[in-house]
């Protein structure tokens, strides 16, 4: 994707905005005065395939009132609240990208990332993995691939994959997610420690990341209404946590 332009309307979201132009590569607006920040932007509209506007969602409506035309030719955009903590996909998120945006922003501000596209809903795996540094593609492939068999499940009913922010540049991990068109959960080492879901610790990693696990508590921190499909399955130097996140039709007749 190419680098997104990133606008903000109050100069109190400058550093955050710095931030994402630093990380991600994008193009920083500074934010004109009101009320010409509206316009401002929706002349800019265009310029950019994708942005990220730093503002409620209800003001990135406003904003938008008007300009998108089509699916295939709007920009993407997500919007980032200023705490930095929900990256959403508001517009575009298939075919513009907005989606995997999302997940992008996600990964370097610790945000939430919400995805509301239907193709993703319906999909009710959320598989965690671990890995030894270094590891390839291959590895990765056959490892999830031996889980999900393990319970009679297939890698078209992955949502995401959720794993450490010690692995957020893991290159065998990154290109097997790409490969599979898979959404990247990055869940903070500090929120692993503080929700200990772990049936069997693990020594070797608690002594390199500081965790007792990896795996089992990235998935249910990504999905957490969910329970656990499959314990940590190993497999070549790789683990694997399948999480399943019931679906309201399959639960809600029981509220």
């Amino acid at each position: 994707m190419a680098d997104p332009g990133i606008w903000r309307v109050r100069e109190e979201a400058a550093p955050l905005a710095a931030h994402l132009a630093a990380t991600l590569g994008g193009h920083s607006y500074p934010a004109p005065a009101a009320p010409s920040n509206r316009e401002a932007f929706r002349q800019l509209f265009h310029r950019h395939r994708a942005w990220i506007l730093l503002m409620t969602t209800g003001i990135a409506v406003r904003y938008l009132d008007g300009l998108p035309q089509h699916k295939l030719t709007d920009p993407a955009v997500v919007t980032l609240d200023e705490a930095g903590r929900f990256a959403v996909s508001l517009l575009s998120g298939h075919e513009g990208g907005a989606n995997e945006l999302a997940y992008r922003v996600a990964a370097v501000t610790g945000a939430v990332p919400v995805v509301t596209t239907a193709t993703e809903a319906l999909k009710p795996l959320v598989l965690g993995l671990g890995c030894r540094r270094g590891v390839t593609p291959a590895q990765v492939d056959a490892a999830a691939g031996a889980a999900l068999a393990a319970v009679s499940r297939h890698l078209t009913e992955v949502r995401e994959i959720a794993t450490i922010d010690l692995k957020r540049h893991e290159d065998g991990l990154l290109t097997w997610c790409r490969q599979h068109d898979l959404p990247l959960r990055i869940i903070a080492r500090a929120d692993i420690r503080h929700r200990p879901w772990q049936h069997e610790a693990s020594a070797w990693v608690e002594q390199r990341a500081g965790v007792a696990g990896v795996c089992e508590p990235a998935a249910l921190i990504a999905a957490p209404r969910g329970g656990l499909l499959l314990e940590k399955f190993n497999h070549d130097s790789v683990s694997v946590a399948i999480v399943e996140d019931p679906l309201w039709s399959g639960w809600s007749a029981c509220l």
